[in-house]
């Protein structure tokens, strides 16, 4: 599994408009049908250059279904944040391979 791995940093002053806009925006990218799940994270670290810092995680069904949103979707869905924000957020992505994952189960009994 590759998860698709978007880290945001927002200028303070665009913040909460940003943040009305990516919960609309997340729902499109997870619409172009190469993703089955997507998570929206704050970062708890303060940046020395200041703003609020956040992570998408994208989960793709596979690094075919990945090209593809690069190839088919990426541009059109990036434009609008580009337009909106652009000189007030600073972005970069990376792309990691699942492992593994581990689980508590934890008995109440």
């Amino acid at each position: 599994m590759i998860i698709y791995n978007v880290t945001v940093n927002i200028d303070e002053s665009i913040h909460e408009e940003w943040l009305l806009w990516i919960k609309e925006h997340i729902p499109q990218v997870l619409g172009t049908g190469k993703f089955d799940k997507a998570t929206l994270t704050k970062v708890l670290v303060q940046e020395e250059t200041g703003g609020i810092t956040y992570s998408i995680q994208y989960r793709a069904y596979s690094r075919e279904a990945l090209e593809a949103y690069y190839c088919e979707d990426a541009e059109r869905l990036r434009a609008d944040g580009f337009k909106r924000f652009a000189d007030k957020m600073l972005s970069f992505r990376t792309e990691l391979e699942m492992i593994d994952e581990y689980f508590v189960n934890i008995n109440p009994n």
